[in-house]
C-alpha cells in the first residue's frame, strides 16, 4: 500500500471529492482525519471507511478559515505527514463578470486563499520541523481562463501561486507542495451540488454541461472521481517524491499546462 502508516489531514472530507479521497487515502494505508463544518457528513465519509474494514477515520469539525480552530486541530493530531485541502469556496456562476455582485465575484477569491493559506501553513511547520510531508489542494484549472466562472478563476489562479511559493519555500526543509486540477468530474456535478453555484440548473442542464465539457477536452470524454482520487494518492505517496511547486492537470486536457 502506498499510504501505510501516514497520517493525513482532509479538509473539505464531507464533500464528495473530499470523502472520496479520504476513502482511497485509508484503503492505501492512511490514518486519516476528516475535517469539515458539518458532522453529519463527516460521519457519513467515516462510517463508510469503517464499513469496509480498513481503519477508523476521526472526525472534527473546523471552519478552515478559523485559524486558531485550525492550529488548536492540528496540535490534537500530532505528527502528520499529508495535508490536502478540498473545502468549498462559496463560488458563484452562470452570469457575466459585469453582472456579477462585487462580494459575490470576490468570495471564492477571499475564501479560497485564506483557507489553503491557513491549512497549508499550519500543516507544513509541523512537517518542516520533521523533514517530511506533502501539502496538497485542488482547483479547476480556471486559472486560464473561462466565461460565465465569476471569480472561480482569479480564485484558482492565487491558489496555483500559493502552491509554487510554499513549494520554494519548504522544499528546502523536505516538504512538498502540489495540487491537483480537476474540472466538471460526472459523478460531483448533481442537481444538489451545483443548485448552491447556479439555482437555475436541473437534470438535462447538467447533462448538456457534461456534453460540452467532454467535447472541450482532449480525451473528448470527462474524468471520472476514482482517476482523481488515484491521482491524489499518488501525489501524496513517496513515488511522487520528485514533483513539488506544481498541479497535476487532471482534466482530460481542458486546459494546456
Amino acid at each position: 500500500m502506498l499510504l501505510t502508516d501516514r497520517t493525513a489531514v482532509i479538509y473539505g472530507a464531507g464533500g464528495s471529492i473530499g470523502g472520496a479521497v479520504a476513502r482511497a487515502f485509508a484503503a492505501e494505508g492512511a490514518r486519516v482525519h476528516l475535517v469539515g463544518r458539518t458532522r453529519e457528513t463527516l460521519e457519513a465519509v467515516a462510517g463508510d471507511i469503517k464499513g469496509i474494514g480498513i481503519k477508523d477515520a476521526e472526525v472534527a469539525v473546523v471552519d478552515a478559515l478559523d485559524e486558531t480552530a485550525v492550529e488548536e486541530h492540528l496540535a490534537r493530531v500530532g505528527d502528520i505527514d499529508v495535508s490536502f485541502n478540498l473545502v468549498s469556496r462559496g463560488d458563484v456562476q452562470g452570469l457575466p463578470i459585469t453582472d456579477m455582485p462585487v462580494d459575490a465575484f470576490l468570495a471564492p477569491v477571499i475564501n479560497g486563499t485564506r483557507a489553503n493559506l491557513i491549512t497549508a501553513r499550519a500543516a507544513a511547520r509541523r512537517m518542516a520541523e520533521r523533514g517530511s510531508g506533502v501539502v496538497l489542494t485542488l482547483n479547476s484549472g480556471s486559472a486560464h481562463g473561462s466565461p460565465m466562472m465569476g471569480g472561480t478563476g482569479p480564485a484558482d489562479a492565487a491558489t496555483d501561486s500559493l502552491v509554487r511559493n510554499l513549494a520554494m519555500e519548504l522544499g528546502p526543509r523536505g516538504v512538498r507542495a502540489v495540487g491537483l486540477w480537476a474540472a466538471g468530474i460526472p459523478e460531483t456535478l448533481t442537481v444538489e451540488k451545483l443548485g448552491k453555484v447556479n439555482p437555475d440548473l436541473n437534470e438535462a442542464a447538467i447533462q448538456g454541461i457534461l456534453d460540452q465539457l467532454s467535447s472541450l477536452r482532449m480525451t473528448r470524454r470527462n474524468p471520472t472521481l476514482a482517476e482523481i482520487t488515484a491521482t491524489a494518492v499518488f501525489l501524496a505517496s513517496d513515488h511522487a517524491a520528485g514533483i513539488t511547486g506544481t498541479f497535476v492537470n487532471v482534466t482530460g486536457g481542458m486546459f494546456p499546462g
